[in-house]
């Protein structure tokens, strides 16, 4: 089940547009390697925790090294792995090095069984992280009412109150019905600030 929560949000490349109502998903809790071995080994596929998580591990070393060496690696109906640099600009053909290279990423692109969750999919709408957290500060404060919009205000840098992002789901929305990657979090997206 994959738990929502609805938000107000402006079209940045359109900003006079009237504001839409758009998803960002809640993360229910993060799993480490550990946890998600022994979920795979709960399955009865005759593997231990241990075997599953050092076949895991070498799979890592092994794409890593592949992607290294200038291969990409096509995992089935799990997906690709390769590589894209990130380069600064030089004058001239003559004058790009090696130097000018800053980055070499890793992307995936998901096979058939990760392209689309959509129709497998199950969705309950919830309350925001920030609204979540209100009800509960005021129940213990024995408090019957919330301030939702009080609740829900991100800070300003002048701003010297206890109000924090709400932290709702790993993603956030775009105008393009999809959703892209906070660039600003270590890029789990755990959603569980």
């Amino acid at each position: 089940m994959i738990e929502y929560s609805i938000y107000m949000m402006g079209n940045p490349i359109k900003p006079e547009e009237p504001q839409k109502a758009y998803a960002k998903n809640q993360v229910r809790e993060i799993w480490d390697l550990n946890k998600f071995c022994k979920h795979i080994a709960s399955h009865n596929a005759g593997y231990s925790r241990g075997m599953v998580k050092a076949i895991l591990s070498d799979m890592c070393d092994c794409i890593v090294e592949q992607l290294l060496n200038g291969n990409k690696i096509k995992l089935g109906e799990f997906g690709v792995f390769s590589i894209s640099i990130n380069c600064e600009g030089a004058e001239s053909l003559e004058k790009f090095s090696e130097e000018n290279i800053k980055s070499v990423n890793i992307k995936f692109n998901p096979g058939v069984d990760f392209e689309n969750l959509v129709d497998q999919a199950e969705f309950k709408l919830v309350a925001s992280r920030a609204g979540q957290a209100a009800l509960l500060k005021a129940e213990k404060a024995n408090e019957t009412t919330v301030d939702l919009e009080a609740a829900k205000k991100k800070p300003t840098k002048d701003d010297k109150s206890d109000n924090k992002p709400s932290g709702d789901g790993g993603d956030t929305p775009n105008p393009g019905g999809g959703s892209s990657t906070d660039s600003g979090t270590d890029g789990s997206g755990d959603g569980l600030e």
